[in-house]
């Protein structure tokens, strides 16, 4: 045993905490107050930032640095001076202003240390958080007020060229809008779900982004995209109209189900009001569409021989325009990113398909029943988000539901143009001189092949495409 135990200790920890104590003593006890306690700033601008440094240990030769967190989201240094001057070291008080540069959405923290003799000591209160944040710009505004306006056109001429019969005979055999139904708020929010865990798994308010747009409703670009690639128009409104009033029960029953389970600590607020007013914006339209077809037949005629190439020109607009007005989502675009953004509709296609199919669904009724299910509006899952998060996460946060919207229309598109090479392969006359063989009556984008209609309405008129209608309405 040790002659001097346990004095022994007492030594050891003497020895240990010495050099401790020394070190202790050299560091300069400073004190720093900066003009704000959180900085919030907008991306790309340029801010002053004022901060003072006080202690009555203040040496003539101390300097100060200046350093950010995460460089990628702002910088700043000194703009007038790092080191003391005399009057400042007589009042014992440095008084600093630094440059800090927002380079892009998020947060960092901006932290002020001494420099003595070649090291740097810590201050109290010498680290404050930066918020970089995305201004409010007039391009957004004139966006989302223009894409109304198109969408509003839109359904004015779906009105026009709608068919009550066909919408009653929609819901006499519900077959059909049942399959959309499941599709939109069973298999979507599940596969959202899973696949949020799947490709974040450390990131709740990614999953949160992917889970809001699986539970949302479908999307006015589900009906021109059915009208274009020759879908069951009728059926697709009525699935459109169906999925936009079930929103209201069945998208706060997922929020506080499986929502609270991707990101517990959410503050969710369920948008009722934005919700009303998006049924509103869809059936106002085309209540003036349907007016028009009584009244002003021959408007009506021409609204509906438009549709399709206007429907084209906006689909053309709203991807350009939101790629132009949201550049900086692509600097958050990551492989998982763009997969989940393909994920999430390309199933829903997928699924939306096969089931309609197992349940002998025509292939029209099938193809609008696949592009309903799989296209989300996706307008109402950024604004959830917006309200679910604070800034900067709901802007981060959104590249999922824009990731998810840009990678949407891949699959129509491609189909799109498959139609139009098998329609130009089909119009070419043989060698023989005879006349090209007629195209299958699903692979045109007529409506009345499958439910005749009456030469009345005018607004069927135009839809009538192909020498065969003309034919059955002559005989008729």
């Amino acid at each position: 045993m040790c002659p001097i135990w346990p004095l022994h200790l007492i030594v050891i920890y003497l020895l240990v905490l010495c050099p401790l104590w020394v070190l202790c003593q050299a560091a300069p006890d400073l004190l720093a107050s900066f003009s704000a306690e959180t900085l919030e700033m907008h991306m790309d601008d340029t801010y002053d930032v004022y901060v003072n440094v006080s202690g009555s240990d203040l040496q003539a030769k101390d300097q100060f640095a200046v350093r950010t967190q995460i460089p990628h989201v702002a910088t700043a240094e000194f703009f007038n001076r790092d080191n003391l001057t005399d009057e400042q070291f007589d009042n014992r008080l440095f008084e600093g202003q630094l440059k800090v540069k927002c380079h892009f959405l998020g947060r960092t923290d901006l932290t002020v240390e001494a420099r003595r003799n070649g090291s740097l000591f810590p201050i109290r209160n010498g680290t404050i958080q930066l918020v970089v944040i995305r201004p409010v710009r007039v391009i957004d505004t004139v966006f989302t007020t223009s894409v109304a306006v198109f969408v509003s056109l839109i359904f004015i001429n779906f009105g026009c060229a709608m068919h009550w019969p066909t919408v009653k005979a929609c819901f006499k055999k519900p077959i059909g809008p049942a399959i959309g139904l499941a599709g939109q708020y069973l298999f979507m929010p599940l596969i959202s779900f899973g696949l949020g865990f799947l490709i974040f798994p450390d990131s709740p308010a990614l999953r949160l982004g992917m889970f809001f747009s699986g539970v949302s409703p479908a999307g006015g670009a589900s009906n021109i995209w059915t009208f274009i690639l020759g879908g069951n128009l009728d059926l697709s409104l009525a699935m459109t109209s169906i999925s936009t009033l079930a929103a209201f029960g069945l998208m706060p029953a997922w929020l506080f189900t499986l929502g609270q389970v991707v990101f517990a600590n959410a503050n969710i607020v369920v948008p009722y009001f934005r919700i009303g007013m998006f049924v509103i914006g869809l059936f106002i339209p085309l209540a003036i569409g349907l007016a028009m077809q009584r009244l002003t037949p021959k408007i009506s005629a021409f609204m509906v021989r438009i549709l399709k190439g206007f429907s084209t020109l906006l689909l053309l607009f709203i991807i350009t325009f939101a790629i132009v007005t949201n550049l900086y989502i692509f600097e958050l675009m990551t492989w998982q990113i763009l997969v989940a953004g393909m994920g999430v509709p390309w199933l829903g296609y997928l699924a939306g398909y096969s089931v309609a199919r197992i349940f002998r669904q025509p292939h029209r009724d099938a193809l609008a029943i696949s592009i309903e299910s799989g296209i989300q509006n996706t307008g109402i899952a950024i604004f959830l988000l917006r309200y679910a998060l604070p800034q900067p996460e709901a802007d981060i946060t959104t590249v999922v539901p824009v990731s998810i919207a840009i990678m949407t229309p891949g699959p129509m598109i491609c189909i799109f143009i498959y139609q139009r090479i098998k329609a130009c392969w089909g119009c070419k006359p043989s060698k023989t001189g005879t006349p090209p063989t007629p195209r299958k009556s699903w692979e045109t984008t007529v409506t009345s092949l499958q439910y005749p209609r009456p030469l009345s309405p005018a607004s069927s008129l135009p839809l009538i495409a192909n020498k065969q209608d003309e034919n059955w309405s002559s005989s008729s």
